[in-house]
């Protein structure tokens, strides 16, 4: 059978993502992203119509709905064109090369990604969402150039790509050094751009900016500033009271539509919830706010609750229940009464600020809440009511792909929210994550993408795979003095420096390995946006995991770490708002990192467990006997009391054997 005959019907039944599965029953002939699909479109002299989305997204079911399910658009495409369809989540690299190429051309992006490429990849013709009829048109005129003005469309393709492999190579070097200075300038330029009313940066629409977050609390930690914690206290609050949270069951969507984080784009994204659950216990151990504390255990809830899938997790919860974008979150103060009755009912909607007019479409209401009530029991009762009252309506539908990246951020924002609550289970939930992601996602030695329903893709995974779970790995050795974690997390390291690094220029990563899948191009991004980047997190990787080895390979980490914050220090003085992550990293840095090894019976040490309350964002913190790890080596308790050995960088302070002594050694100026 040739390449053109395999792609006579749809495949994508075969898929293990679910976003591809939603479209297994549409009449056009999907096929994933193969070498077969290429060759056809090579066999059939036709350009690949690539679409690109995930499970979660809204204009990807509206797009669907209207075009992909219609027999007329279908026999268009099918008849002018291979057409493949991507899982942005499955496969990042794909959606990084031709989501460059999408801003290159229209200035902006966006899902769905409709691309017009061909037969060997380069793009031509490059667009987001079409209506029907629009796309129609698109079709017909994209078939008429290819066939009529071939020599247009090659020297096109053949321009956007040497375009998009300039612009790969462009990112500026030579940045200042890696400083409390660079640190505060940048702390600086990010505050200049909150929203001092509704917390956040920039306008409309906000996304939770995690990182940001993350990188304030540990320059307030470092430096006393009170504008950096006032913004982390504004921004936490604003969203924790918004509809972007949601107020019965926890976690939080993807961005809010709003300035105000009152009505959100309703897809809940694991990512999301992980890198905020971190922030938000950061937030709790620092200050013990009471709402602070509370989010973080509901949003922990959410993730045990609502996206395990045994003991991973899975990636996200649609944004649509019923083809409606909300309508399980939504409410009006008459369905309010019909749930509660008639004193409840009204009461529930001052406090949840359901009004007659409505937030949303059609007068209903996002649940937010704008201040805490005087009966906190009361309220309780009626969030436990009103969920209940949720769950018999449509649900959203939830992608059950398991990410390795984002398992490995719910790792280590699971281990610190256990440190933040006390909570056992959490911890407990971080091992087990791990355990079944080592059990399933490594594949003759070498770490896979995604899974669904336990069987492992056969994607590759990226840079943020390896630095994300390895992050989370290194957060399970501090918290348990297990080795087996930190022997599991530097050989994710050393893999990653080994196929990952760019060995002409020092500090600079790919996305992808030097044995993986060739592209048009290979992608390298260091910006951090939605999720950290790639090379952020595996250089905050290699920082941690630099102070827990000891002999060369400590030396290699360290000397990695540091070339990598170097490479890109310029963009914490140009664009610190796109290097929330490298920020955060940076604090960690500048600060040596700080590590405390405290000399103990880690299992019921309160010397150890005041070490883990009290250490700043980005602290390494280790227990254990004499000896039991690098940081312990040559060191014991004294005169018998468990022993605390503050240290930062290669300086070592003696060691303290109270809380209040350890305090005020970590209060202590460098």
């Amino acid at each position: 059978m040739s390449p053109a005959d395999a792609t006579a019907t749809n495949t994508l039944g075969l898929a293990t993502s679910p976003y591809l599965r939603q479209h297994a029953d549409n009449p056009v002939h999907w096929q994933q992203w193969t070498p077969q699909a290429l060759e056809a479109a090579a066999e059939r002299d036709v350009p690949i119509l690539l679409s690109i989305g995930y499970a979660a997204c809204h204009w990807c079911h509206v797009m669907a709905h209207e075009s992909f399910e219609d027999d007329e658009v279908a026999a268009a495409m099918n008849s002018g064109f291979v057409c493949i369809k991507v899982d942005r989540e499955e496969r990042p690299d794909l959606d990084a090369v031709y989501m460059n190429a999408t801003v290159a051309l229209t200035g902006h992006g966006g899902w769905p990604m409709t691309c017009f490429l061909t037969p060997d990849g380069r793009p031509f013709f490059c667009g987001t969402y079409y209506p029907k009829d629009g796309f129609l048109q698109l079709l017909s005129a994209v078939s008429a150039t290819w066939q009529q003005r071939r020599g247009e469309v090659e020297e096109a393709s053949d321009h956007i790509a040497g375009e998009l492999r300039a612009m790969a190579s462009g990112l500026p070097s030579g940045g200042p050094d890696v400083a409390p200075a660079l640190c505060d300038h940048a702390v600086a330029a990010v505050l200049g751009d909150q929203d001092p009313v509704h917390g956040g940066f920039g306008g409309a629409p906000k996304f939770p900016p995690s990182a940001i977050l993350e990188a304030l609390l540990r320059n307030y930690e470092r430096t006393g500033s009170k504008a950096a914690l006032e913004a982390v206290v504004r921004t936490g609050n604003a969203m924790a009271r918004g509809g972007i949270y949601d107020q019965l069951a926890g976690g939080f969507a993807r961005y809010s539509v709003d300035n105000a984080w009152v009505v959100p784009h309703f897809e809940k994204m694991l990512y999301d919830n992980a890198l905020l659950l971190r922030a938000y216990a950061h937030w709790a151990r620092r200050t013990g706010d009471p709402l602070a504390r509370r989010v973080t255990a509901q949003t922990a809830r959410f993730l045990l609750d609502d996206l395990a899938d045994g003991a991973m997790f899975t990636s996200s919860l649609d944004a649509d229940a019923d083809g409606r974008e909300g309508s399980t979150y939504v409410w009006t103060p008459e369905q309010l009464t019909e749930v509660l009755g008639p004193d409840d009912g009204p009461w529930a909607a001052t406090v949840f600020a359901v009004t007659a007019t409505g937030s949303f479409e059609h007068g209903t209401s996002v649940l937010r809440l704008p201040a805490d009530p005087d009966d906190p029991q009361r309220l309780e009762r009626l969030r436990a009511a009103l969920l209940a009252a949720r769950l018999t309506r449509a649900q959203p539908g939830r992608d059950d792909k398991v990410v390795t990246s984002w398992n490995g951020l719910a790792i280590t924002a699971l281990a610190e929210a256990s440190v933040a609550l006390d909570e056992a289970e959490l911890a407990q939930a971080a091992r087990d994550c791990a355990t079944a992601l080592l059990g399933l996602h490594i594949v003759d030695g070498r770490l896979r993408r995604a899974s669904l329903g336990g069987v492992v893709g056969d994607s590759a995974a990226i840079l943020e795979d390896h630095a994300m779970l390895a992050t989370g790995l290194l957060a399970l050795y501090q918290l348990t003095a297990d080795a087996a974690w930190l022997t599991a997390a530097t050989d994710l390291l050393d893999t990653a420096l080994r196929h990952f690094a760019d060995p002409e220029r020092p500090g600079r990563w790919f996305d992808t390995a030097d044995d993986a899948e060739r592209l048009m191009l290979r992608p390298a991004d260091p910006l951090d946006g939605a999720t950290p980047s790639g090379a952020s997190s595996i250089t905050e990787a290699l920082l941690t995991a630099a102070h827990l080895v000891d002999g060369g390979r400590a030396e290699r980490y360290l000397r990695a770490a540091a070339e990598g914050l170097n490479a890109h220090s310029v963009l914490l003085e140009r664009a610190p708002r796109s290097a929330g992550h490298w920020l955060a990293v940076a604090e960690a840095a500048v600060r040596g990192p700080l590590q405390i090894a405290v000399a103990c019976d880690p299992s019921r040490s309160a010397l150890l467990a005041d070490a883990r309350r009290l250490a700043p964002g980005g602290s390494i913190v280790v227990g254990g006997e004499q000896d039991s790890s690098t940081l312990l080596a040559a060191r014991d308790r004294v005169a018998g009391a468990d022993a605390a050995y503050v240290c930062r960088g290669r300086v070592c302070d003696l060691p303290v054997t109270t809380a209040e002594d350890l305090a005020g050694a970590l209060a202590a100026p460098r």
